[in-house]
């Protein structure tokens, strides 16, 4: 298989807030491989996840419960087009719930099991949405250390915590509505901007321990391997290369934070010089730019990109 032909090649897989309505629309029409992954997804979960990522509104994709599974499997459907055509990784990371097909890709995780697994996680992580509501929003131009002060003040208000540490100058705090007014406020006052991200609850908080307590026996019971590819863990920004850690990173996936920013670094002094962003959207295309200006990123999430990924690493 080729890694890449002039430099080392990742492999990301984009979170939620990455969905978009007919988002494997030309990927079903061009991609066979692809076509076979979405028909085995239907056959598990008895969805028409085919269906929901060439049809489905943006109302339904903003379900955490359909957007999950719906995004997990679109990113593996552009994985196998990508195997179709023997490119392969060094290494593999995912952006919070884009890290079960990281897993898939490693070979930690079936796809299968995995998908088996995003079902129930998105399942438990929207029932506690209705029990603890909340809210995620991303903070731009401020430093990191004054985003956790402005959480740690805006605690008067309700729960709130820096959640993904995604880029310098970028951090996504998760909380209660009031708590996230407040950081608002306070990053609006020091010349730093707020904006709401289109999911359904306050991931990686607090709010959601009690599902990842329950989630946590679901990932006890899972086929786990060790992994082929090292996995930049979200939770450690390290690389995992054993059945145990692997198992350990799944479970504490749902609250720890993301840290993404390290995570990246990380790949970058593993000598990781390529990265390609497998799945919709362009965020951590766009993230890995800010990182560092050393980094490349190309986006595989339409077919032009493909080729534009395959004209980068083929000898």
């Amino acid at each position: 298989m080729v890694t890449s032909g002039s430099a080392a090649l990742a492999f990301l897989f984009p979170g939620q807030a990455s969905q978009r309505a007919g988002m494997a629309a030309e990927l079903l029409e061009t991609e066979p491989a692809a076509r076979r992954v979405f028909q085995q997804a239907g056959d598990i979960l008895g969805l028409d996840l085919a269906d929901v990522c060439t049809r489905g509104t943006g109302a339904l994709l903003t379900r955490t419960d359909v957007a999950q599974p719906a995004l997990l499997t679109t990113s593996l459907a552009w994985l196998a087009a990508l195997r179709d055509r023997d490119i392969a990784p060094r290494m593999v990371a995912g952006h919070s719930l884009g890290e079960f097909a990281a897993w898939v890709a490693s070979g930690a995780l079936d796809f299968e099991p995995a998908l088996r697994l995003v079902r129930r996680r998105g399942e438990i992580m929207a029932e506690a949405a209705d029990r603890n509501p909340g809210g995620m929003l991303a903070v731009i131009g401020l430093p990191d250390k004054q985003v956790i002060e402005f959480c740690q003040q805006a605690q008067s208000a309700g729960v709130v915590v820096a959640a993904n540490f995604n880029s310098p100058g970028q951090v996504v705090v998760s909380g209660e509505s009031d708590a996230l007014d407040k950081v608002t406020q306070l990053a609006e006052a020091a010349r730093g901007r707020a904006l709401p991200l289109r999911v359904a609850g306050a991931f990686h908080s607090p709010l959601m321990d009690d599902a990842a307590r329950t989630f946590a026996e679901f990932v006890a019971q899972a086929p786990i391997r060790r992994p082929t590819i090292p996995v930049v863990a979200n939770a450690t920004a390290e690389a995992v290369t054993d059945e145990e850690s692997a198992r350990r990173a799944i479970t504490k996936q749902m609250t720890s934070p993301v840290l993404w920013s390290a995570s990246v670094r990380r790949m970058m002094a593993d000598g990781i010089a390529l990265f390609a962003e497998v799945g919709p959207g362009r965020v951590l295309t766009n993230l890995v730019s800010r990182i560092s200006a050393d980094a490349r990123a190309l986006p595989v999430g339409a077919p032009a990109e493909l080729q534009t990924l395959l004209q980068e690493v083929k000898p």
